[in-house]
Order: structure tokens, then C-alpha cells, then sequence
């Protein structure tokens, strides 16, 4: 890729970027209620991302072979028991994954 391109590539991500952010301010302004709608999305999407999260890690996983799923169990049962204690979407994700990491390099 040349220099140009590069530069124009980066400049159209920052505008979507910019877009994307700035957005939902144009349209939902603080002098109007915002829509029930979008409040709806606003409760229902964390949960049904987190949900799409474990589909797609858990999709190639075979209890046949391997370490069995022991990983993946371990390391689901740390996010939730991370969740039901501290109430927090992004510490329990994390916390799992890094314990699943940790699983597979170090002892599976």
C-alpha cells in the first residue's frame, strides 16, 4: 500500500469512527425523551452480546477430544462466579479470559 492510501484508509476509519460517536447526540437530544425503543436496546443488547460471546467461543469446543471442555468450563465458571459477586459485565469477561488463558498455557 502506498503512503496515500494508507493515509486515506485511516482518515475514512476516523470519520466513521467520529460518526459513529457523535451521532447518537445529533439525533437524541437532551431536550426530548429518548425513545422507548432505544432505551429497550439499551437493556436488552448487553445481555444478548454477552450471550453471542459464549455461542461463538464455545462453537469448536469437542468434549471428545483434548482436554475435554475443562478450560472452557473452568474458565465459564470463574466469569460467572466473577459476575454473581462483583456485578460487573467487563471484570467478569475479563477475568475469564484471562483465566482461560492461563489454563491453556499453563496447565492444559
Amino acid at each position: 500500500m502506498t503512503i496515500q492510501q494508507q493515509i486515506i484508509i485511516i482518515a475514512v476509519c476516523v470519520l466513521a469512527t467520529m460518526t459513529t460517536r457523535f451521532l447518537p447526540f445529533l439525533i437524541f437530544s437532551s431536550k426530548r425523551p429518548t425513545p422507548k425503543y432505544i432505551q429497550y436496546l439499551g437493556k436488552a443488547l448487553p445481555s444478548a452480546i454477552f450471550g453471542m460471546l459464549v455461542i461463538y467461543c464455545l462453537k469448536n469446543v469437542s468434549i471428545l477430544q483434548g482436554s475435554h471442555g475443562f478450560p472452557e468450563l473452568i474458565a465459564i465458571l470463574v466469569t460467572i462466579g466473577m459476575h454473581l459477586w462483583q456485578k460487573k459485565m467487563l471484570l467478569s469477561i475479563a477475568c475469564g479470559t484471562v483465566c482461560y488463558m492461563l489454563l491453556i498455557q499453563l496447565v492444559f
